[in-house]
């Protein structure tokens, strides 16, 4: 089985309505456990010894450096805490201003000074990364650091890395794409004000490790010349790894902003206040063109080539903006897919320098760009996430369906000449579900996620999701939920990964005991221990079994009372994936 990337995706957690579900008794749900460290766990791929890719996120007792904060900050958590209390479930006013101001917070108020930092921008501002990568043996998830350092002088780890695990080969060899930690640099205003400025030396660089995290191995762009280039490892099969790197510079940003004498990074008036690599950050995300890559290895690490996989279109000479592809899965072939750029006309061939473009699903073939989306008039937006190596790939695409934007999941054969090449869109839970395909075995069996709730949804109101399972040779989609005992504790969410025993890594809802910010367990009024809403890395094993409809009505958790507060939950989308886009 092919190993994708597996991001982070928008997490649906139980409403305050009900739904009515058949549960079975041919898959078994393994749990990968809870980790010390950290509340919530997401599931990616597992190699064929058991060894299981793992992400985390909200670490308890994150180390926010209050010595950086000044007393108007201070006033301004406590503002926070003041106006939004009521509004966050889990969290009371503050509890103790002094000891907050003094840096002994408790964990209620710990919560605030987090929130704080998690909503300001600015450099000046320590940031919150709060996103992990982990190797689980099968029983027990070990994190592993990436590029993450402690803060100078201590043990601490600064928390401020965004660490995505992609996948885990069957030789142990895990890789993904991680963050330079964000440290404290001094500085003196024009004014005489001194000031911290929180700066770090790269956006993104993909690494790979040989031995389970033990050692990593940086992938280093070809174009880094401002805020350390773009990289990425997302998929890797035998000795051959796909993703994407940073090759050109956006000329006119680094010349019209970055080098500009007059208001630019490079003004003398502008540094007096700002220092210029603090500047560069700001505009990190649009310096580079990105493309997609693929480089093969030997047996033992060293690399033997590389190379790009192009762009589905070529701009006008005077365009001049950025334009992007990437390569998310290859199979044993070489034959990889994902997406690029392209023109939203997909008949223009003498585009302007400003042509209308959108991200289209593509198949890296025989040195060609291959997009296979249909009328971009109708179909547009896609993403293809997976391949076998039977060539059928899988990804969604936008569509309108009563007027409303949605995505759907489609399978496509990319062994079709270019011109044949059409998506398969089955039917999913419901005509207006949104739903995504992640993964495909060489069995033909497809897994993904979708909407199962009907309401109208919005960033504060999302549809709560279950992963699902759909043959191909049977035309049969199911909910992965259908599969399970009629009494488990699990409700799966999003499927990530099938092997070709049709184990499936997913991720699920279940119930554990309620922790504080710090990680302690939290009682209540009763002394009774509570419980919460958590996210669980699982895996899903077939056993012997009949499918029961068991056709009862589950209440589920009010959404003010989840242990994902919406805000957390909108937090978890954004945090989820950054490739996408």
């Amino acid at each position: 089985m092919n190993k994708m990337f597996k991001s982070l995706v928008a997490l649906s957690v139980a409403s305050a309505c009900t739904i009515t579900i058949a549960n079975a008794a041919t898959y078994e749900v393994f749990d990968k456990g809870d980790v010390d460290s950290l509340k919530y766990t997401y599931s990616h791929t597992a190699n064929e010894s058991g060894d299981a890719a793992i992400s985390g996120t909200d670490v308890y007792n994150f180390p926010v450096q209050f010595q950086y904060l000044d007393d108007d900050d201070f006033d301004d958590i406590e503002s926070l805490a003041d106006r939004q209390h009521e509004l966050v479930h889990e969290l009371e006013d503050l509890e103790d201003f002094e000891a907050l101001k003094a840096g002994n917070p408790t964990a209620n108020d710990l919560s605030w000074a987090i929130r704080f930092l998690e909503a300001n921008g600015s450099s000046l501002y320590q940031k919150v990364g709060d996103q992990v990568s982990m190797v689980n043996d099968g029983s027990q998830s070990t994190e592993f650091v990436v590029y993450d350092k402690p803060f100078e002088g201590t043990d601490t780890l600064t928390r401020s890395t965004k660490d995505s695990i992609a996948g885990i080969t069957n030789e142990g060899w895990v890789y993904g794409t991680g963050s330079a930690p964000y440290f404290p640099e001094p500085f003196t205003e024009s004014d005489g004000d001194e000031v911290t400025h929180w700066i770090r030396d790269f956006q993104e660089r993909g690494y790979v490790s040989p031995d389970m995290g033990q050692t990593i191995f940086e992938l280093v762009p070809p174009e880094a010349s401002f805020a350390g280039g773009r990289s990425a490892f997302l998929d890797a099969t035998n000795r051959t790894a796909v993703g994407y790197v940073s090759n050109k510079l956006n000329t006119d940003l680094v010349e019209d902003y970055i080098l500009d004498t007059t208001g630019g990074c490079s003004d003398p008036d502008v540094l007096e206040d700002l220092p210029f690599n603090a500047c560069v950050q700001n505009q990190a995300n649009n310096l580079y063109h990105l493309m997609a890559y693929q480089w093969n290895f030997s047996d033992d690490g060293q690399l033997l080539d590389e190379k790009e996989l192009g762009l589905l279109v070529t701009p006008h000479e005077n365009d001049d903006r950025i334009f992007q592809s990437y390569a998310q899965s290859v199979n044993s072939h070489g034959v990889a897919v994902g997406f690029s750029h392209g023109w939203i006309d997909e008949k223009e061939t003498t585009p302007s320098d400003n042509e209308a473009r959108s991200f289209y699903a593509v198949v890296f073939k025989d040195g060609e760009v291959i997009s296979f989306t249909p009328d971009h008039n109708e179909h547009f937006d896609s993403r293809a996430y997976d391949i076998n190596d039977s060539g059928i790939a899988v990804g969604h695409v936008n569509t309108y369906i009563n007027g409303n934007l949605r995505t759907k999941f489609y399978y496509v054969d990319t062994n079709a000449p270019a011109s044949e090449m059409a998506f398969v869109s089955p039917n999913d839970f419901f005509e207006g579900s949104s739903s995504t395909a992640r993964a495909i075995n060489e069995n033909g069996f497809i897994v993904g996620e979708g909407e199962v709730e009907t309401h109208n949804d919005s960033a504060s109101n999302p549809r709560r999701t279950h992963a699902f399972l759909y043959d191909i040779a049977e035309d049969k989609f199911t909910d992965l939920n259908s599969f399970l005992s009629c009494n488990s504790d699990y409700t799966i969410i999003e499927a990530r990964d099938i092997n070709e025993l049709n184990e499936i890594s997913a991720t699920a809802i279940v119930k554990a005991p309620r922790r504080d910010s710090k990680g302690e367990l939290m009682l209540g009024e009763d002394g009774e221990q509570l419980v919460e809403d958590v996210v669980r890395a699982v895996t899903l094993k077939p056993i012997p079994g009949e499918v029961e409809d068991c056709s009862k009505v589950e209440d589920k958790v009010e959404r003010k009372g989840g242990a994902l507060g919406w805000g957390l939950l909108g937090l978890l989308i954004s945090f989820g994936f950054r490739r996408k886009a």
